[in-house]
């Protein structure tokens, strides 16, 4: 944490695009021309394909890139295991899954010097991520920058931070995260995390499936919810340390460690389209109702990851952003209603519309599939009662996991002293109003 680091993040320049085939280099003439892997890679780099997909995959669904480093991957020595802390990982098999309605406050303050990768705690998840597909909920706290460097082999990591800003130095770059933005580190990138600020608390979805991207827009058009221009990549940054660094790996559930003699970060030109990128979620534009009802939360879709069965996500990451309500003879707020799909909701910011408390930002929410909810009864009460003139939803900044399976929380989850013990209060005094 430091006046150099922050001034440093907010000097970034970027890539723009998502899937974009981007090229990059830090030193002027790194870059080959007309090639991949020439029998000499310039300036004495070493070429290397780092691989987000099969070889064979689709073109328009092929994600590689081609990095010219210091020091090929491949020069390292043996992992061995190490603690696995609070971090869980699919099948989740230690517990049945729960159909009741569970929220949560945020995580307590952590202990002294707990960096990203200690600070990583895990709710819950589904499927099997030595399969590829599922994904998990986890939560961070930390108030110490990270020394070591982290990979996840198991899935692909969007950063949802809630407090304190981060500078996340990755292999093909450094990007800068801020409540409010969400960053998402690619399966196998490795990268470390430098707090900007004394402390700094948020959320984690680890996507086993297929990699994130942009939904489509069907009867919407050509634009609307994120647009592509918006996504930010970083731009070629390398670390040319010799000296031990630890290097974490996460594999198939478990945390591996070794101790290089160089870092691993040490990417000096890249090029092509599995890159990390950084988002900012009050650049989404929302597209909603303009005469009645209210649209279904797929419209508030970010990102995406699509499973076999067309229009069914493996996981889904939806934003309800500040927005315009006008509908006409309409129950504004989010409808009660039960769901195929299960939805982990968290709070980034001030209220949100359909909660009027106990969901505070830091905390989140768990409805697995089928089990019923919708407004309290305060937000009923005063929703029914409105009068319906334009409304401007501009005090919070709300998220949503949605996935196809159901989530089955972690032991540590489901006995957590934040655990909220009468979440289903909030239903109560829900009057019988019916008159034949």
């Amino acid at each position: 944490m430091s006046a150099d680091a922050r001034k440093t993040a907010e000097g970034l320049s970027y890539l723009t695009g998502f899937g974009n085939e981007h090229s990059s280099e830090a030193v002027p003439g790194a870059l080959p021309e007309g090639r991949n892997s020439p029998q000499r890679a310039p300036l004495g780099l070493y070429a290397e394909q780092l691989s987000g997909t099969a070889f064979t995959e689709p073109r328009a669904h092929n994600r590689r890139s081609w990095l010219y480093r210091v020091r090929p991957s491949a020069a390292h020595p043996a992992f061995t295991r190490t603690g696995n802390g609070s971090i869980r990982t699919a099948p989740f098999t230690e517990a049945v899954p729960d159909p009741n309605r569970l929220r949560w406050n945020p995580l307590p303050e952590p202990a002294p010097g707990t960096d990203f990768l200690s600070g990583l705690w895990t709710l819950g998840g589904n499927g099997d991520a030595a399969q590829r597909a599922g994904m998990a909920v986890h939560l961070y706290h930390a108030n110490a920058s990270m020394e070591r460097v982290f990979s996840d082999a198991d899935g692909e990591l969007l950063i949802v931070p809630e407090r304190g800003g981060l500078l996340l130095h990755t292999e093909f770059g450094r990007l800068h995260v801020e409540p409010a933005h969400v960053a998402l580190i690619p399966r196998g990138v490795r990268f470390r995390v430098e707090l900007l600020d004394e402390s700094a608390r948020g959320y984690v979805c680890e996507n086993y499936g297929a990699a994130f991207r942009l939904p489509d827009l069907g009867p919407i058009g050509a634009n609307g919810l994120a647009n592509s221009r918006d996504f930010r990549a970083p731009v070629a940054a390398y670390e040319d340390v010799e000296g031990p660094v630890e290097v974490v790996n996460k594999f198939c559930g478990n945390l591996w460690s070794a101790t290089y003699d160089h870092s691993p970060l040490d990417v000096v030109a890249w090029h092509g389209n599995y890159v990390p990128y950084v988002y900012d979620l009050r650049r989404f534009n929302v597209i909603g109702t303009i005469s009645y009802d209210h649209p279904d939360p797929s419209i508030f879709t970010v990102l995406t990851s699509p499973s076999d069965t067309p229009g069914l996500a493996g996981v889904d990451f939806v934003v309800f952003a500040p927005r315009w309500l006008v509908g006409e003879d309409t129950f504004r707020p989010p409808y009660f209603h039960r769901n195929v799909m299960s939805e982990y909701m968290g709070l980034i910011e001030g209220a949100y519309d359909a909660k009027a408390e106990g969901f505070v930002p830091g905390g989140g929410s768990l409805h697995n599939m089928m089990s019923a909810h919708g407004p309290d009864r305060e937000t009923f009460d005063r929703a029914s009662a409105a009068e319906l003139r334009p409304q401007r939803i501009d005090d919070g900044l709300a998220f949503m996991f949605e996935t196809r399976w159901p989530v089955t929380l972690t032991p540590h989850a489901a006995g957590a002293d934040h655990l909220q013990q009468r979440y289903d209060d909030v239903w109560q005094g829900l009057e019988r109003h019916f008159r034949a």
